[in-house]
């Protein structure tokens, strides 16, 4: 199996083919660059350039402009020469869709276009139509006839290009051979990208954005492969996931499927598509961007070469590999007992409450709390009615709780168990259970050797934690060993190698090549100053090994007396206050994200552009207040029809601006209501929601 990346065990950054920008260099290891996208109507110059200027002053380093018409089109050199005349010179992007009149008008102006191929020619129409081979030739003929003059203008002009596929609007075409799939949405770049190499033309990007972040890996995965294997080389990549959404959700989201790709050195531009004011998008990229710094080559472990030259592990091409290195590297990857092209969960044994087929678990973080009371569980999802002696229990309540070597002086809920360490439980193992008649509630937690040494452990459940990066390589070997033929073991595994992410993964790797079926979760510690940092580790470690199948459960700590309060999205977070709602909250967040276990709505915003039709942020806000109780049910918000029908195949309901004022709802991507006055367009989304059985009062 060939790989989509230099290693999957030791961070390499991917080379690609090298692209100019203007003045800025793109590719070929040049720093990854941050861009965002314009939100003002593009006629209006002063409100567009007034705009860009603070994305630029922000950090932007593109800016992309909507060009939905002709005239929105030639008004980008208005735009362009009155931000030369304020001294930017920032390169400029137009986005295109539909209207290749406008992309030849702009190419010639901006130093980058950008094209969606699934619209640019075709139009989507939701139509199945099968297609022989000889039609489906015609069909790639017809789009070179259309594409071929872009090209060539953009190649006289020395204009940028990105042929960015959306997975909401791949054509009918392609959704007839491929079907709705990462691979489709990897053909329907390459139609283009053949075109353009035909007409030597390689100044080009490409991106393949969804807003299921599954969906969006596999399919950055599949294009450098592919490219790979047809071109022998690779062109830059842009990374986004599109229509995040806001908030701490709209961060999580996109640290998790932009983060899962640069964590194996994929990427060469980032943009991270918030429903926000475009200049709040910066920071987030550039937290990003800056955990990859001067961290080439960094190898997860001392005995790495003599790993590759065994063959036990899938290894790294690096340059220092001999030729016999790689051809052994090389012919691992024909074995690799997982397929990172598609997502399959790792089979585990079921372990009280954490493998086998349940939903992971979380783990709440109470190491560092003196004294832990029943007031302290409402912040992970459990409140206690003192009055009924009942507790209430939240769909993102906590499943276990880490109390270290402290035990707990009252009953606890009973869906939630305790895990503390092994001393701590061996000397209170009696008392520790949820109440009186009830079942034991209170697990151990070994720290590698001490599994080996301790004759004593629980029949029913035992958590070793393990930092794969430190631990001895026999003791780690024993411990595998035991757990092994272990069916109580659950295995919590950490690095605090700089790369920590691949190195756990190698490990998973190793677990799987000898049938270990214990559960893994995986553990994640942030050293981070601020909530904003925290918030990208967290989603980019944790949530590439849960979007490879790999994770039974999520732990994530940190210190929160080493955090200073941070701002995200517009509220402030109490560094030490609120610190275990905090982790709980990401944890859920990152569940979400990964669609590994759903515990809340979700929402498929788009981050606003020229073309929205209605005030995207308060719209999205007034729908998340009436509508966030509704567990598992997606809810897209789009502002125009460009991705809006797409993206309704992956939501359940969708509201996508239709004209000036105008709303058109979807059930799926069927059109249900057309032409919906704005003022009532939210009701009628809920009376929606009720006619097809998925409301539900909120509490």
């Amino acid at each position: 199996m060939q790989l989509y990346c230099n290693s999957l065990t030791a961070y390499s950054r991917l080379k690609t083919r090298e692209v100019k920008i203007g003045d800025l260099l793109l590719g070929n290891l040049h720093p990854v660059r941050v861009q965002t996208m314009t939100t003002t109507d593009t006629m209006d110059t002063i409100a567009t350039v007034e705009q860009t200027i603070r994305c630029i002053e922000a950090g932007a380093e593109l800016v992309r402009i909507t060009a939905p018409s002709k005239k929105d089109a030639e008004n980008l050199l208005n735009i362009k020469n009155e931000l030369h005349k304020r001294g930017y010179t920032t390169p400029l992007v137009a986005d295109i869709h539909f209207t290749p009149n406008a992309a030849e008008i702009a190419a010639r102006i901006v130093e980058k276009v950008r094209v969606n191929p699934g619209n640019y020619v075709d139009k989507k129409k939701f139509e199945q139509i099968e297609y022989s081979d000889a039609e489906y030739a015609e069909e790639i003929d017809r789009i070179r006839n259309r594409f071929t003059p872009l090209v060539k203008i953009c190649k006289e002009y020395g204009t940028a290009m990105r042929i960015g596929t959306n997975h909401g609007s791949l054509s009918d075409r392609i959704m007839s051979r491929y079907g709705d799939t990462p691979m489709g949405m990897v053909e329907s770049a390459m139609e283009f990208l053949r075109i353009a190499r035909n007409e030597s033309y390689h100044n080009i990007v490409l991106s393949m954005k969804a807003s299921n972040t599954l969906v969006m890996v596999q399919a950055y995965r599949l294009l450098v492969n592919t490219m790979f294997e047809e071109f022998g080389e690779i062109y830059p990549l842009h990374l986004g996931v599109t229509e995040a959404g806001d908030g701490e959700d709209g961060r999580i989201k996109s640290a998790v499927g932009i983060g899962t790709l640069m964590e194996d050195g994929l990427g060469d531009t980032i943009r991270v598509s918030l429903t926000e004011d475009p200049e709040f998008e910066i920071p987030v990229c550039k937290d990003l961007v800056k955990r990859y710094e001067n961290r080439e080559h960094h190898s997860p472990v001392a005995d790495l070469l003599q790993k590759i030259k065994s063959t036990v592990h899938s290894q790294p091409f690096t340059e220092e590999l001999s030729t016999a290195q790689r051809s052994s590297a090389d012919s691992h990857r024909l074995t690799l007992p997982y397929n990172p092209f598609e997502y399959k969960r790792r089979i585990t044994n079921e372990v009280n409450n954490i493998g086998g087929t349940l939903v992971p678990v979380a783990v709440a973080d109470f190491m560092q709390k003196e004294k832990i009371n029943a007031e302290d569980l409402k912040v992970i999802g459990y409140s206690y009615d003192a009055a009924t002696d009942k507790w209430n229990i939240g769909d993102s309540a906590a499943d276990y709780i880490y109390t270290a070597n402290k035990t707990l002086d009252f009953h606890l809920p009973g869906t939630l168990k305790v895990i503390c360490n092994a001393k701590t439980w061996l000397e209170a193992k009696n008392s520790l259970s949820s109440g009186e008649g009830r079942e034991e509630a209170a697990f151990p937690l070994f720290e590698g050797v001490d599994y080996l040494d301790i004759a004593e452990k629980s029949a029913k459940q035992n958590f070793i934690a393990i930092d794969v990066h430190t631990i001895d390589k026999e003791i780690k070997e024993r411990i595998f060993d035991q757990v092994a033929t272990d069916v109580t073991a659950v295995l919590c595994l950490y690095s605090t190698n700089k790369h920590s992410m691949a190195d756990v993964r190698r490990n998973i790797i190793e677990l799987m090549e000898r049938n270990i079926k214990a559960p893994v979760i995986i553990c994640v510690e942030s050293h981070c100053a601020s909530v904003d940092e925290q918030l990208i580790q967290f989603s980019a470690e944790a949530g590439a090994l849960l979007l490879d199948g790999f994770g039974d459960g999520i732990w994530l700590m940190n210190d929160p007396q080493k955090m200073s309060n941070t701002r995200v999205s517009g509220r402030n977070y109490i560094a030490v206050a609120n610190n275990h709602q905090f982790l709980n909250a990401t944890s859920f967040s990152i569940l979400q994200a990964t669609r590994t276990r759903i515990s809340k709505t979700e929402y498929i915003s788009c981050p606003s552009c020229g073309r929205t039709l209605f005030e995207l942020q308060e719209t999205t806000a007034k729908i998340r207040a009436v509508t966030n109780h509704l567990k598992g049910v997606k809810i897209a918000i789009m502002g125009c029809i460009v991705n809006g029908p797409g993206e309704m195949a992956d939501a359940d309901f969708g509201y996508v601006g239709s004209g000036v004022g105008k709303i058109t709802l979807y059930k799926g991507k069927e059109v249900i209501k057309r032409n919906v006055d704005s003022n009532v367009a939210v009701d009628e989304l809920i009376n929606l929601i009720k006619d097809y059985g998925a409301w539900i009062e909120p509490v």
